[in-house]
């Protein structure tokens, strides 16, 4: 059970909101407090948080399930409230919820957790938030019959203005007093596609774009409270590593240092400001223990990796057919061995977490993309029941995954900093760039090893695929999805793949490696796809057949992929004759139910460099609740992904990360950026998502196209230098 908040008769006349909660099932029923009640009779029928509330001000806030971290969510569910709602959108605010996983679980993703990953927040959504517009415009309405004296059929409702043909109106506002009084509908009816007003139209804008353009949204770095401390944290400079001792006096010298305490991730500094624990830090003497500590390097990794290949493997993923009997009868193999470096998540805003304990309650502020389970983590940290945890849910400057760690370090870190001062200021932890480059969770190093056979005709007949690589789940709450050694988010995007490939295996060998991962953005289908699209075209080119058409006769049962590789092979003109030094390659890829097709354009120089100058991307997302938002995210992940494929890598010299910010883990910059084309396939069927799924597709259209000008193969991620 969720936690549950007790409404106090006056605090609610004077707030006004209402309540609507989630049943089993993904229904939704309103869940009103009675407003004669005592406190105690209040809370037993009333979740402590909510999905909408209504001002006197007839401002509308949506509580979302699901944290805003540069995707749009907040935007988007708005707009589902505000479209059954009929309200006006200019009214519309959202602001992240927490702490009730009955309300808040991803329905997607099983209900089990609260939880903001996998591209699922709108499928997630759509429903559960829509019933909640439609139910409170049904409360209001009916508020308004009985007020008015009028039958409910002769209201109508628009703009956030009700209204009844006799003249009389009112705001939601001036209603919402007699709404939370009236009887709760059993079944409320959804509009008509054909009635959307905001569902789908290019109009729709973000909400916080004028706050985040002009500087003006904040975050948790932003945050400041009464007396607050802020803490960094020196952690071990080799992962496993923990402090044996630390002589604390030259940092307390440094002035604002409050104070300097160990924790279980090192040893923070407490200052009045940012500047004064930074300076602290540096002055702090450690001497760590490196015992249990990592301490190879990334060379001697690979090298195991690629013996690792060699050997046996630990797990099989997928197999069908026989693929070593097809390979052995194929006229053509082909052969290769892939190479993936770690990758940090890099967010703008680096981790972050205040904690402030008041009496038995205790308030942490943070953009947490797994609220309940935090929630949890805090509750054990700080030695209260989990009722007692309040989460506020903030905007995240960036995320990529990184704020969903199952450990919950960040709000572990300033939860025991706040403890060990005896909890009488707030503290925040803030992690500065070089601690989340140098010791931070990474996307796993993988090695992919792969042999796949033509036939005579020039069809793929086997395809045996051997990845290795770290387990993400392994040793998290998550272990129970390992299923015989095989971690899904190591093999998805590759075990799964859309293409009939009659003879196909998908092995695993999962290395021990101290260094932390954690989902990266897409996950698995971040390299699987590169391996899975380079592959495909160098087999087309074996065959002598066009890319896009080799990929179609391999996706007969697959109508999506199709239709997104027809309308990208149209806006990008394919099989049109380009200029000197120009060349393209194409790839498609399906990540967690959105289906993206890419074509890149390079431009090759005389001095052996090229520059990615066009991408044409089409999406099949399902229904686009928002188009907008959606061509900013195939740009967003566009951008992101090339930055992995022709810069980004995390590398390790006896255990330490080479990398500490910006200048030597190198993304993309805006010179960089190429000019993106983003066509969306009209549909009506269920949103998927598009957070995710413009990422994959990226590398392997680039290094096709690179091949397409240089006849060499790009097996090695970044890309190397042409020359």
């Amino acid at each position: 059970m969720g936690r549950r908040q007790t409404y106090p008769t006056k605090e609610l006349s004077r707030r006004s909101f209402l309540v609507l909660s989630a049943v089993a099932g993904g229904g939704l029923v309103l869940g009103l407090p009675n407003l004669n009640a005592s406190a105690d009779e209040t809370s037993a029928q009333t979740p402590f948080e909510a999905y909408l509330r209504i001002a006197p001000d007839s401002s509308v806030t949506v509580l979302s399930a699901h944290v805003e971290m540069g995707q749009g969510i907040f935007s988007g569910i708005a707009a589902l409230v505000a479209e059954e709602l009929d309200a006006d959108i200019t009214q519309m605010h959202a602001v992240g919820a927490s702490g009730n996983t009955r309300l808040y679980n991803n329905i997607t993703m099983g209900g089990t957790m609260q939880e903001t990953q996998g591209s699922s927040a709108m499928s997630s959504s759509f429903e559960r938030y829509r019933r909640a517009g439609a139910t409170a415009r049904a409360m209001l309405v009916t508020a308004a019959a009985r007020t008015w004296n009028v039958a409910e059929e002769e209201i109508t409702v628009d703009a956030g203005v009700i209204a009844h043909p006799s003249g009389k109106s009112a705001s939601f506002g001036e209603l919402v007093e007699a709404a939370v009084r009236q009887p709760v509908p059993s079944d409320v009816k959804l509009k008509d596609p054909k009635d959307w007003r905001y569902i789908g139209s290019e109009k729709l804008r973000r909400l916080d774009a004028k706050a985040k353009s002009s500087g003006r949204q904040d975050y948790t770095i932003d945050i400041k409270l009464p007396d607050m401390l802020t803490a960094v944290v020196a952690h071990p400079p080799l992962f496993g590593a923990a402090v044996k001792s630390f002589d604390a006096a030259a940092a307390k010298r440094v002035k604002g240092v409050v104070d300097v305490v160990e924790i279980s991730h090192g040893v923070a500094v407490l200052g009045q400001n940012m500047w004064a624990a930074i300076k602290g830090r540096e002055a702090l003497v450690v001497e760590w223990n490196n015992d249990k500590a990592e301490k190879r390097g990334s060379a001697r990794l690979l090298q195991e990796y690629r013996d690792l290949a060699a050997r046996p493997a630990d797990a099989l993923a997928v197999s069908r057919g026989d693929a070593d009997l097809a390979m052995a009868d194929a006229a053509t193999t082909l052969e290769a061995t892939y190479e993936f470096p770690f990758l940090a998540h890099a967010p703008m805003e680096p981790l972050n977490a205040i904690a402030h304990r008041l009496g038995d309650r205790l308030d942490l502020w943070g953009g947490f993309q797994m609220p309940d389970h935090y929630q949890k983590i805090a509750a054990k940290t700080a030695d209260l029941p989990q009722d007692a945890v309040k989460l506020h849910v903030t905007m995240a400057g960036g995320a990529f995954g990184r704020r969903g760690t199952p450990d919950a370090q960040i709000v572990v870190e300033a939860i025991e900093c706040a403890k060990a001062i005896g909890w009488r200021v707030p503290v925040k932890v803030q992690w500065t760039r070089e601690d989340d480059i140098t010791a931070g969770r990474y996307r796993p190093m993988c090695v992919h090893v792969l042999k796949a056979g033509l036939t005579q005709e020039g069809k793929v007949s086997a395809w045996k695929h051997r990845i290795v690589g770290q387990s993400i789940l392994a040793g998290t709450q998550y272990e129970q999805y390992v299923q015989g050694g095989v971690d899904p988010s190591l093999t998805e995007g590759a075990a799964d793949t859309p293409y009939g490939i009659p003879h196909f295996a998908v092995e695993v060998s999962n290395a021990k490696v101290g260094v932390p991962t954690l989902w990266w953005r897409a996950v698995g289908h971040s390299h699987n796809a590169y391996v899975m699209e380079t592959m495909i075209d160098e087999l087309a080119a074996a065959a002598g057949s066009d890319p896009i058409e080799f990929r179609i006769g391999l996706l007969a049962e697959r109508p999506r992929h199709i239709q997104v590789l027809n309308l990208v092979a149209e806006k990008a003109n394919w099989g049109k004759t380009l200029s000197a030094g120009r060349f393209r390659g194409v790839a498609v890829h399906e990540t967690y139910g959105s289906v993206v097709a890419q074509v890149a354009e390079i431009v090759v120089d005389g001095d052996g460099g090229f520059r990615v100058d066009r991408v044409v991307c089409a999406i099949d997302c399902g229904l686009a609740v928002a188009p907008d938002q959606i061509r900013a995210q195939m740009e967003g992940g566009i951008g992101f992904g090339l930055g992995a494929t022709l810069h980004s890598k995390i590398t390790l010299s006896d255990g330490a990360v080479d990398q500490t910010n910006f200048d030597t883990y190198e993304v993309l910059r805006l010179s960089g950026m190429p000019k993106v084309e983003v066509h969306i396939v009209p549909l009506t069927s269920p949103s998927t998502g598009a957070g995710e799924a413009s990422v994959p597709p990226i590398g392997p259209a680039v290094a096709n196209a690179l091949a397409a000008a240089t006849g060499r193969r790009s097996r090695v991620l970044p890309l190397q230098p042409l020359s």
